[in-house]
């Protein structure tokens, strides 16, 4: 069919749904199943079909350029996230700018997205260093986070209930008499008061009656398979009976390593990863993961953006579903 001539109907019809559930795909909302909303996307794309609200040309004085600011392209979550960013940025005939998140550098990739003239920012990462946050408000730039909340609740987060999540990891661990339990993060201030899966972990020690020992709190040096797979010595000297990898690449390494160690999975160690990206299903075991919707939480950000830059309204935290899905790391 040609562009001009594809409607919602056809979306609809081809792809065996209601016209409601084409709208509720194309205007980012989360109350869509996985699943159908894949199924949606690839009529979409096959049909070539563009809301109205390009044709419409609402803006007159766009780039039609966006930035997306992310730690690590070759890092699976953040590669699977750039994906849904990209398929809904085309449908509304918006081109992707790239530039680096780490929180070294994530002020000058600020600064080279606003000098590209780019008509708004989705932020990407754990962190955000003030200089950076302070850019972007000074350049009025509509923004949209996945993974950290705003301190100042003025952009938008579209993530899960990261706290929650951890809360109910942590929590199933300590019924299975789980005694010391690690959390495994990056040095991306994971250890910080405001990081909510410290929160949601602490939690649940604090309901069981325990205090956090800041033994078992360990940072890798880096969101790698290597940082994790190094952490062993240090996870061999805490006596660690359970992890929670804030990262997949990290949980990877460090299964390896315990496994190269004559360790026993799960027998005298269970890890529980945290973004179920496509490396989950490669290890052996394969890990326990809790499961964001990730390619959703990058569609989902990119159409709040292109609501922000109509000037609409949106909820400073909005929460997708996750799952937690039961691996061999795991009894």
């Amino acid at each position: 069919m040609e562009k001009q001539n594809v409607t919602i109907y056809d979306v609809a019809h081809q792809a065996g749904v209601s016209m409601a559930t084409v709208s509720r795909v194309v205007n980012g909302n989360p109350n869509v199943r996985p699943k159908t909303r894949e199924k949606v996307m690839k009529v979409i794309k096959e049909l070539n079909y563009h809301p109205n609200v390009i044709a419409r040309g609402l803006a007159s004085k766009r780039t039609r350029y966006i930035g997306v600011l992310l730690p690590d392209i070759t890092n699976p979550y953040y590669s699977s996230l750039a994906l849904g960013i990209d398929d809904i940025a085309n449908m509304y005939e918006y081109n992707i700018i790239l530039a680096n998140a780490d929180p070294e550098h994530d002020a000058a990739g600020v600064e080279s997205l606003i000098m590209k003239q780019v008509d708004g920012i989705i932020f990407i990462g754990n962190s955000i260093s003030q200089e950076a946050r302070q850019k972007i408000f000074a350049a009025g730039r509509p923004c949209v986070f996945t993974d950290l909340v705003d301190p100042e609740a003025t952009m938008p987060t579209i993530n899960i209930d990261v706290e929650d999540a951890y809360y109910q990891v942590t929590k199933d661990f300590l019924a299975k008499g789980k005694k010391r339990i690690a959390l495994v993060g990056s040095d991306q201030g994971f250890k910080v008061s405001q990081s909510r899966q410290l929160q949601g972990y602490e939690k649940a020690l604090t309901e069981a009656g325990h205090a956090v020992n800041e033994d078992l709190l360990i940072a890798a040096k880096s969101p790698s398979y290597d940082s994790g797979y190094a952490l062993y010595e240090t996870f061999s000297e805490i006596e660690a009976d359970a992890a929670i990898a804030t990262d997949d690449t990290i949980a990877i390494g460090l299964l390896n390593a315990l496994l190269d160690n004559g360790v026993k999975i799960p027998e005298e160690v269970e890890i529980m990863a945290s973004d179920n990206s496509s490396i989950v299903n490669m290890s052996r075991p394969e890990l326990s993961s809790i499961a964001p919707p990730i390619y959703d939480i990058g569609a989902v950000a990119m159409r709040a953006l292109t609501k922000l830059m109509e000037n609409e309204t949106l909820d400073t935290d909005l929460k997708l579903p996750y799952q937690i899905i039961k691996g061999g790391t795991t009894s």
